[in-house]
């Protein structure tokens, strides 16, 4: 009887290891069209297995990956439809080799260069009209429904839909267009309303508390994207000054938390546009009426608070949620590279000592303030799972350089980790970076065991 049972379960597992095969190679192809700048994943297909993974996965590396090309001209990168191009062959097997296991995705080029070029980027044309026409159509209904804007944003917003875009996926503009207005003009009187209340009032109706945390914020707005020079206005530098201490004072179970400052640059960038046009360092908050100022403050302190919302112990005494997520990044980081994972261990390198700063700043401070925007599409399209998501996308940042930290002792890659050579970066190395994380996210979501101890 024994034997009868093993001798079915064998049938059984052979039976469905086709079925699986096929998801994961579908899985695989996917993550690949993404890669190529194809399409928004989706909902992808993959059959996952219950019992942990019994070797750890290594990294994609990028030389194993043809990346398509983007036009800069565009704004953020789109994803061409899957449904236009040929079908492109990968393989899911897993490749044993020196350094464990390699999950690789083999491309057959079909095109010279020049040929793959113009045909990329007659392509991301089209995609991109195609892109905005998706939006537009999501915009403009009496209701908009927020599971479909998430979806379209996560691969990148057109920069001059970003605005409307960001206000209504942090749920600061209601999804219903006839009370938006009304929504957005009675949030900016309040915002207004506590800067009176709060920022504009002598030091002398301040505890000594409320003092030096005003000192602090006055300290850290010159900081704050010091390669920038926009950020370096004096009124730029006011207006960051009194929409931290405003949503401190608002928020007392953490106050100010250094690092808050970086977290409102995007917004304020972004908020900005709608009313300056041209090179962002050729802008100056003198051009525009007080009103407008006030207007893109208020946008950007509630928008700031629906954002770290999610995140409250993240910025809280010993930001515990910062903590917790360096743990998480730490052991996916064993499971996805075991080498890079082992050789960090035994330099004594520690996860803290550089991904701390990922999480507090967002990884703004770590790559050009330009891609920063296209980068928080993403983030803001994840919603309430963003504090999750964002322990895949530094996985995949951090093994961009797999292979370099391999060769590095700690105090090499302690100067590495704090100067990343992130400087030339385009939106295609960021779009490499996401298509990473999606697919280990998707892999690895609803398998906990894979990375538990």
């Amino acid at each position: 009887m024994k034997n009868s049972n093993s001798s079915s379960e064998e049938e059984q597992r052979k039976e469905s290891s086709p079925n699986l095969d096929w998801r994961f190679n579908q899985t695989l192809r996917n993550v690949q069209g993404l890669l190529k700048g194809r399409s928004f994943p989706g909902k992808v297909l993959l059959t996952r297995r219950a019992e942990p993974l019994n070797e750890p996965f290594s990294p994609i590396s990028p030389s194993d990956i043809e990346r398509s090309h983007y036009e800069n001209d565009l704004g953020p990168s789109e994803r061409m439809d899957s449904s236009s191009e040929g079908e492109v062959q990968s393989t899911g097997d897993m490749a044993n080799n020196s350094n464990g296991n390699k999950l690789k995705i083999p491309i057959t080029k079909s095109e010279n260069a020049s040929g793959h070029l113009q045909k990329s980027l007659s392509g991301a044309r089209s995609t991109d009209s195609a892109r905005i026409a998706k939006f537009t159509k999501e915009l403009s209904g009496p209701t908009v429904i927020l599971e479909k804007l998430r979806e379209l944003a996560w691969s990148g917003i057109p920069p001059y839909m970003r605005p409307n875009v960001w206000r209504l996926l942090l749920g600061y503009a209601p999804p219903n267009s006839d009370r938006r207005e009304g929504v957005l003009r009675r949030k900016r009187l309040e915002y207004v309303e506590c800067v009176s209340q709060y920022y504009d009032i002598p030091d002398t109706e301040r505890s000594d508390d409320e003092i030096n945390m005003l000192r602090q914020i006055a300290v850290d707005c010159p900081r704050t994207v010091p390669d920038v020079t926009f950020f370096q206005q004096v009124e730029v530098q006011k207006s960051l000054e009194r929409i931290l201490y405003t949503w401190a004072i608002r928020h007392p179970a953490s106050g100010y938390v250094q690092g808050i400052n970086d977290l409102v640059t995007p917004f304020f960038i972004v908020f900005l546009s709608e009313h300056l046009e041209g090179n962002m360092e050729n802008w100056s908050l003198k051009e525009l009426a007080p009103l407008i100022v006030s207007n893109v403050e208020a946008d950007c302190y509630w928008c700031l608070s629906k954002l770290l919302d999610g995140m409250q112990d993240h910025y809280t005494f010993a930001q515990p949620g910062i903590q917790r997520l360096v743990f998480k990044l730490k052991e996916l980081v064993r499971r996805i590279d075991e080498p890079v994972s082992r050789h960090m261990e035994e330099q004594g390198l520690e996860f803290l000592q550089f991904a701390f700063r990922w999480f507090n700043c967002l990884l703004i401070r770590e790559i050009p303030f330009h891609l920063v925007t296209r980068l928080w599409d993403t983030y803001l399209a994840e919603g309430d799972a963003l504090p999750e998501f964002l322990v895949y996308i530094f996985a995949s940042f951090l093994l961009t350089w797999s292979d370099k930290l391999q060769k590095l002792d700690f105090q090499e890659m302690v100067m590495f980790l704090q100067h990343l050579p992130t400087m030339n970066w385009s939106h295609q190395e960021l779009e490499m970076v996401l298509s990473r994380a999606y697919m280990w996210h998707t892999m690895f979501e609803s398998c906990p065991s894979h990375l538990a101890n």
